[in-house]
């Protein structure tokens, strides 16, 4: 049964309250409406599309943190973080992501999102990848949102970091990657 336009506001803001980076497909297949009922409910109600969302949990505090690369170099957007610890990315998969016959993800954009996060978490000016170590656990589609989490598993006294990205689609795990990244400092120890 179909919620009153009303109703469904209300409700909506509540959702978006307990889950604020669900896409706008994910809440027209919610409430049963269209994607273009979604956004007009959204603007309405002065709720900003998702890629704003995020923005705004982000905040400039990264701009501010990330040493090793610029905030603009890091493929999604980091929603959290803790230098030599572990960060979060957001990234939703988008047209020119995807092959145009099957609108699956192309590879290299998960890597690519795995990859800058493994960067942007180093405590470092310099953090570049020596060595990865790959898996590609199921297809991710049009639209879907990919969430990586990058953890910091060892620092070696050798200006060596590894670090470990699990990057997911709602809870179901889309991609591994095991990162051994070089720092110029050489940290001597894990914090």
């Amino acid at each position: 049964m179909k919620m009153k336009k009303k109703e469904r506001q209300v409700s909506l803001v509540n959702k978006m309250e307990q889950t604020p980076f669900i896409t706008d497909e994910e809440l027209a297949k919610y409430y049963e409406v269209s994607i273009q009922t979604i956004r007009l409910d959204r603007l309405a109600l002065g709720i900003p599309e998702l890629r704003e969302r995020i923005k705004t949990v982000a905040s400039n505090q990264w701009n501010e943190t990330v040493k090793s690369l610029s905030i603009d170099d890091v493929i999604g957007d980091i929603i959290d973080l803790e230098l030599d610890k572990r960060a979060i990315s957001i990234m939703t998969i988008q047209e020119e992501q995807v092959f145009s016959r099957n609108k699956i993800a192309r590879g290299h954009h998960l890597f690519a999102q795995a990859n800058s996060l493994a960067v942007a978490v180093i405590n470092d000016e310099l953090a570049l990848t020596s060595k990865t170590e790959l898996a590609f656990k199921r297809q991710v589609k049009l639209h879907e949102q990919v969430v990586a989490k990058a953890e910091v598993i060892q620092v070696h006294a050798d200006d060596k970091t590894t670090v470990e990205v699990k990057s997911y689609v709602k809870k179901e795990e889309v991609f591994t990657g095991v990162f051994h990244m070089y720092r110029t400092s050489g940290k001597k120890e894990n914090s």
